[in-house]
């Protein structure tokens, strides 16, 4: 397609088209200068973007935390020069209420440089404006998919007879590739699924990737697979025609049903003399020549550099800034009269504004009295989520199709399940969908709102891209992982988790935590509740595990630390003996024959390596002191990282394999997790480490 292909350009009104226009080269201008990014997709999407938030985001510039505020995700995060040269021309504030932009022209001219407010993908909390952070494709349509299960739960919980607080839409622009990642095909059916008519997807239908044609991997017919999956399909067969594009909005915004999707036919590189619609528009900055003549084509000046025209900052101050501003004071009279007629309704929209715990939200948790049986952790870590959640009503999360095993319903009276016709159950059930669990579980979180996730441990490797992502954004979300370890069974190396915590435990900013005993499970929960800007996750068993005597034994609280002597005796110890999760009884069976047979034993629980590692020296060095180098270290899972704590000449024992299919207590036996073991171990290490 070339520009004289595209009639209806010749419909829009000059302002329109300058604005179009500047958007277009700020893109094509800072990707030339930077000499790294994606100019294709802004120029071929300015007209969508440019009509979306100049006409219709409920969106406030001066005030760009507003909790009403529609939200935009830019899903296709390469395209970031769309959503930052929109930022810059709206004129969004860093701070609410603030004169400094959040994105100057001197920032754009930085795009992807050292500390620049315009890295080479969107990153929230970085830059005022960014909704979520998005590159990995597909995470972002569904994080989207979160955020609007969030508006209608908020909605749901919040709203009074004439005090619509909260009813956001939300608008997501994605990509071919985004719509070829799997996690989408997820979001996507249980958004269809949950009537959410408030989301609409604007798909970017421009057939290019980097390989080159969609045909060479991607045939399917969209429209066809969303209609399937219960969504409205609407097509805008020119990105250029903003008529089709406000029809095609319009029909959205009347629509309560069901999501939308809009199909926009587009040209990648739109104006490009000869890298328009291929794959060359994709990935790389343009080169002189190919940005002079679609600055050509545009009626530009050829040699400009970051042009603003004078109007188009007025332009946006006349459309979005005076209907967000609007829309902003009206939501605050509202706002205002909610307060004023109900205390506690109030009370509580304060509290879900500051993001502030409820008072007493702890005071049920339970303490769990010694019993030799015990439980598995995994339920103990459901009466105590349940005990903490009837007193956090922002607090909502489910499972892949696994609550009954992994204990993560809650249960409590008015709980209920989040369905089509009930916005505001507690209860989501994600299907067995874990890729999106977890990309959706960031979009609650992104809401407002204390979210979770749960299955089993091993099928963490589903979600370790939006984990990642929950720790890069420092969303305070958290997942239940239960079945964590060998302690499966019969399940077999399949269901056995060898390398997961490992895995977690590398993701910087990531609280991981694998509770001995109920009392440890009940102390993750208060770390994990005291969290601001950290995801967590638990690490929970199958199988029964004692629930220590906390009169003989150290006190629980110390998970808190990471790290604590569970065990100890008097004087230096001869050896340490350490673990965490099902394997700390192991170590304390080995103290209790030490200790018999006159041997100075220490055990130490560790449920964090991240907690641990964030006390001061001279805890850490009471806990493992450096003197004592006899150490075993005790974990049914990967060995790798076990040595910072057991020391270049201690023990540990671990897997080194996969698991395998039998009953507990022979895998226990074949694989060396047996007290026997342990105590031979602890032996063998005074032996070596006796002066």
């Amino acid at each position: 397609m070339s520009g004289a292909d595209t009639p209806a350009r010749a419909g829009l009104a000059e302002i329109d088209k300058l604005s179009i226009d500047t958007i277009r080269t700020l893109a094509i201008d800072a990707v030339q200068k930077a000499n790294s990014g994606h100019a294709g997709a802004p120029m071929a999407l300015a007209p969508v973007a440019y009509t979306l938030w100049n006409r219709y985001l409920r969106y406030d510039p001066a005030h760009p935390h507003w909790p009403n505020r529609d939200r935009f995700v830019l899903s296709c995060g390469h395209a970031s020069m769309l959503l930052y040269a929109l930022l810059h021309l709206a004129n969004v504030a860093e701070k609410d209420g603030g004169n400094a932009p959040a994105v100057s022209l001197d920032e754009i001219k930085r795009f992807r440089q050292i500390d620049s407010r315009t890295p080479g993908h969107p990153e929230y909390h970085f830059t005022t404006g960014v909704e979520t952070t998005t590159g990995p494709l597909g995470q972002g349509v569904a994080n989207s998919v979160g955020m609007a299960m969030g508006s209608r739960f908020l909605g749901e919980h919040l709203n009074r007879p004439g005090l619509n607080l909260f009813d956001y839409n939300v608008y997501a622009m994605c990509s071919d590739g985004d719509l070829m990642e799997g996690v989408a095909s997820e979001a996507a059916s249980i958004a269809g699924h949950l009537r959410l008519s408030n989301l609409c997807w604007i798909y970017d239908d421009n057939t290019i990737t980097i390989e080159g044609h969609t045909e060479l991997a991607f045939g399917e017919e969209v429209a066809t697979r969303f209609l399937a999956y219960g969504w409205q399909v609407l097509r805008v067969a020119d990105a250029n025609d903003i008529h089709a594009i406000t029809a095609a909005l319009d029909t959205f915004v009347a629509s309560r049903d069901r999501p939308t999707l809009i199909i926009v036919k587009s040209v990648i590189g739109y104006g490009a003399p000869k890298k328009q619609g291929t794959s060359k528009a994709h990935s790389d900055a343009l080169g002189e020549d190919e940005v002079k003549g679609a600055k050509r084509l545009y009626g530009w000046p050829e040699d400009a550099q970051f042009l603003v025209p004078d109007g188009v900052h007025e332009n946006f101050r006349d459309g979005i800034g005076k209907r967000g501003a609007a829309l902003y004071d009206e939501w605050q009279g509202l706002f205002a009269k909610a307060k004023e007629s109900d205390a506690a309704h109030a009370e509580q929209l304060d509290a879900f504004l500051e993001g502030r715990l409820p008072e007493g939200w702890d005071k049920d948790i339970p303490f769990f009295e010694p019993d030799a049986k015990g439980l598995a952790t995994r339920e103990s870590s459901g009466k105590v989520l349940n005990a903490i959640a009837q007193h956090v009503p922002f607090m909502l999360g489910g499972s892949a199709d696994l609550a009954p095993s992994n204990k993560s319903n809650l249960t409590f009276e008015g709980a209920g399940s989040l369905t089509p016709l009930n916005p505001g159950g507690r209860n989501v059930h994600f299907g067995v969908r874990e890729h999106a669990m977890g990309s959706i579980v960031n979009g609650l979180g992104l809401s407002g709102l204390r979210a979770y996730g749960a299955t089993f441990l091993v099928f963490a490797d589903y979600m370790r891209p939006p984990i990642r992502l929950a720790a890069l954004m420092e969303l305070p979300v958290f997942h239940i992982f239960t079945h964590d370890s060998i302690g499966v069974g019969e399940d077999g190396p399949t269901h056995q988790p060898v390398e997961q915590l490992l895995s977690l435990r590398c993701i910087p900013g990531l609280v991981t935590l694998r509770p001995a005993d109920a009392n440890e499970v009940a102390e993750a929960y208060r770390v994990i509740f005291s969290l601001k800007n950290q995801p967590a996750v638990l690490a929970l068993s199958r199988q029964p595990l004692p629930t220590l005597d906390r009169s003989k034994y150290g006190a629980a609280s110390g998970t808190a630390k990471g790290g604590y002597v569970l065990a100890d005796c008097e004087g230096t110890p001869e050896v340490i003996l350490m673990a965490s999760g099902s394997e700390v009884q192991l170590c304390l069976g080995a103290y209790d024959a030490l200790t018999a047979e006159g041997v100075k034993a220490r055990v130490v629980s560790m449920p964090s390596w991240d907690l641990f590692e964030r006390q001061d020296e001279a805890y850490r060095h009471s806990v493992l002191p450096p003197a004592v180098k006899a150490r075993v270290a005790v974990e049914q899972g990967s060995v790798i990282g076990w040595d910072r704590y057991a020391g270049s000449e201690g023990m540990i024992i671990g897997m080194h394999t996969f698991g395998a299919s039998a009953p507990l207590k022979d895998l226990l036996s074949k694989f060396g997790f047996t007290p026997e073991k342990v105590l031979e171990a602890a032996k063998a290490q005074v032996k070596k480490h006796k002066h």
